[in-house]
């Protein structure tokens, strides 16, 4: 329809007559740069699955793929990439003839869109880990849960820190930032391959699976603390006890209130006759939990996983777990996907000079990522007979909570390239390494469940 001069005129005041001109292949960018983006995810996560690693990893390395490391079809300004690096652009201008000025405004535009939807991304992967974060399985293991942990958080968070500032001269924050990436802890992983080796239900698998969600909520609480602190460039001490105050209260205060937040939810689920009469209100909820997070100086990732635990009492959970899986399926993608992307492997290159640093610092991290967490199997009393090695090597793998803390420290510019990626192949190899160490760590026993498992398959 061809609307009348003087009608367009308003909305080219509004918009801008470039910007409007602009917005098609804006459109046309985002379009392309999701099409990369699920081809990636889709088939680095096949290849990774029938490898039988876990399929984020694949994403991950399909990000690489296709990001400033190998491809060039996905970069970001944010990491010093300009227009004419990104092959995208360049198909762009092959069906346009648009100016140079004009492809860097479309550029950046295309980037923050991606990057908006990558934040969406790690919003529900943080409400869905909230979701999986059963409080009742802490109830069983208690207080050893607990200090493996504490233990699991605080000695590779200090190990790190200390190590990145005294050893490598690496500034305050992004040697903090490094550090609270450490103490992350993959539920996911670890559970699958318990229940593959058939100690899920075990004395070890449970205070593994316990303490795992334990480090989750101490986790997204430190990240919350130094991504804040990122945001300020400075270590102010009351700031910090602040932060930690104010996260600790704002998780525990949504937990104890949980049951008022489920019986409204409860209500609203059943009032709702239309379709996502369950999943609205849950995100509803989510949104609201991460917007009062950042109203009070947190992270929105907090309000979500806060808003994951409260939902996971609700008596719809099930229902609800299976509405949140395909929402996941489109969001969480790009989220890795982009955080692969944004990595540039090339700084680990040994040939080059400046870039040995890159790779002392990821050997030093790998190091202290396994013997911070291996040690929290000795931090278990009480509990003559227990297999102290494999609850330490259970709490290794760092997987997709890890990958959050790079994303969003690199989001926030906390880290440089070099260090970033230094984190990256560290949560990678950590998740690599995490199920045949397990394996051996259980030693017969697990070898015969194995085989008992495959006799009867």
């Amino acid at each position: 329809m061809n609307y009348p001069l003087e009608l367009l005129q308003p909305v080219n005041y509004l918009l801008g007559t470039t910007e409007a001109e602009e917005a098609p292949l804006v459109l046309a960018g985002v379009l392309l740069s999701l099409i990369v983006i699920y081809l990636a995810s889709k088939l680095g996560g096949e290849l990774s699955r029938k490898l039988d690693f876990p399929p984020v990893l694949g994403e991950l390395v399909g990000g690489v793929v296709v990001g400033a490391s190998a491809l060039n079809l996905l970069v970001f300004p944010e990491s010093g990439a300009t227009a004419s690096d990104s092959l995208l652009m360049s198909a762009l201008q092959i069906f346009d003839d648009i100016s140079p000025e004009a492809i860097t405004s479309i550029f950046a535009s295309q980037s923050e869109a991606i990057s908006i939807l990558a934040e969406l991304g790690v919003i529900v992967l943080l409400f869905e880990i909230g979701l999986e974060s059963d409080l009742r399985e802490l109830q069983k293991v208690g207080y050893q849960a607990a200090v493996v942990a504490v233990v699991g958080v605080v000695a590779p968070f200090v190990a790190g820190t200390a190590g990145l500032m005294f050893l490598f001269n690496v500034p305050t924050i992004p040697a903090v930032f490094a550090g609270a990436a450490l103490t992350a802890t993959s539920i996911g992983i670890t559970s699958k391959v318990l229940s593959e080796l058939g100690h899920l239900k075990s004395a070890e698998g449970q205070i593994i699976v316990g303490a795992a969600v334990i480090d989750d909520v101490l986790g997204i609480i430190v990240l919350a603390v130094v991504a804040s602190l990122a945001k300020t460039g400075e270590v102010d001490i009351f700031n910090v006890i602040y932060l930690i105050i104010s996260a600790t209260v704002f998780l525990v205060g949504s937990i104890l209130l949980g049951k008022f937040f489920n019986k409204a939810f409860h209500l609203s689920a059943g009032f709702f006759k239309t379709r996502g009469n369950i999943v609205i209100p849950a995100f509803i909820f989510a949104l609201f939990m991460s917007f009062l997070a950042t109203a009070i100086h947190l992270e929105a990732i907090l309000g979500a996983f806060a808003a994951g635990l409260v939902l996971d009492e609700t008596d719809t959970r099930n229902e609800l777990d299976e509405q949140v899986i395909p929402i996941a399926d489109i969001l969480v993608p790009i989220f890795f996907v982009t955080v692969g992307a944004s990595v540039d492997l090339s700084v680990l290159n040994p040939i080059v000079p400046e870039n040995r640093q890159g790779l002392v610092l990821a050997v030093f991290l790998i190091v202290v990522a396994i013997i911070g967490k291996v040690i929290t199997g000795w931090a278990v009393f009480g509990k003559p007979g227990i297999n102290r090695l494999a609850i330490g090597v259970g709490m290794i793998p760092r997987g997709e909570v890890g990958l959050v803390f790079a994303g969003i420290g690199a989001a926030s510019g906390a880290l440089d390239k070099p260090l970033q990626a230094a984190i990256i192949i560290m949560v990678i190899l950590t998740t690599f390494i995490a199920p045949p160490f397990l394996r051996f760590a259980f030693g017969d026993a697990a070898k015969e469940v194995v085989e008992e498992a495959d006799a009867a398959s």
